[in-house]
């Protein structure tokens, strides 16, 4: 269990807040509107109405306690900027802060934060990897190298083993697990057979998926 700080209610934050309660972390969040604070109440274990940039009041929250500071604010990047940069000089362990534009990313990243994730970006990369074949089920970049695929089985596969496709000598990419009728299982052999209705989660090169998949 962690202990994460969420500032910024918006959309954005109110799903990370939900999430992670889902996932059983405690999380105390701050926004400066009392209604946005209001309503994010059922998903975390504390909640404050304050200013970000204001540093005493940062400071009264303890910054250096928690594990995770995320800066969610998404419709002023000043105070995102301000609000990275006053969580680092207070203490933070680790700052992750929503950017809007390459230019955002940059300054956040030099100014305080850690890490900077980029929802515009990362769901259109998904949208534009994930439209172009009905075979791709999902899709999450690791880096510029590889990726991790969810894409249907294959008809000619199907019976076969893991070993028999042999796709990691062929394409060098691994099979990490199967998914069979909504269940993930990841307990897998080059002896594993693959079965018919199912998907696998592969790591690989995307250009080497492309080739291995017909994609």
């Amino acid at each position: 269990m962690k202990s994460v700080l969420i500032i910024g209610l918006g959309r954005f934050g109110r799903h990370i807040a939900s999430k992670l309660n889902e996932l059983n972390h405690q999380v105390m969040a701050v926004d400066i509107n009392e209604e946005r604070v209001d309503a994010v109440l059922p998903y975390v274990t504390n909640a404050q109405i304050g200013d970000s940039t204001n540093e005493d009041f940062l400071s009264s929250l303890g910054i250096g306690n928690f594990d995770i500071c995320i800066v969610a604010i998404g419709d002023n990047f000043q105070n995102s900027l301000e609000t990275a940069s006053l969580l680092k000089e207070l203490g933070a362990k680790t700052v992750i802060a929503r950017a809007a534009t390459d230019v955002q990313e940059k300054f956040l990243l030099r100014n305080g934060a850690d890490e900077v994730v980029y929802p515009e970006k990362q769901l259109a990369n998904w949208t534009a990897i994930r439209c172009t074949s009905q075979h791709i089920l999902d899709y999450i970049e690791l880096d510029g190298e590889y990726s991790i695929f969810e894409l249907a089985t294959p008809e000619t596969w199907v019976g076969k083993t893991i070993l028999q496709v042999d796709i990691r000598r062929k394409f060098d990419i691994n099979i990490l697990g199967i998914r069979e009728e909504g269940r993930l299982h990841m307990h897998i052999s080059p002896d594993t057979v693959l079965p018919a209705n199912s998907s696998l989660l592969v790591v690989g090169h995307p250009k080497s998926v492309q080739w291995c998949f017909h994609i």
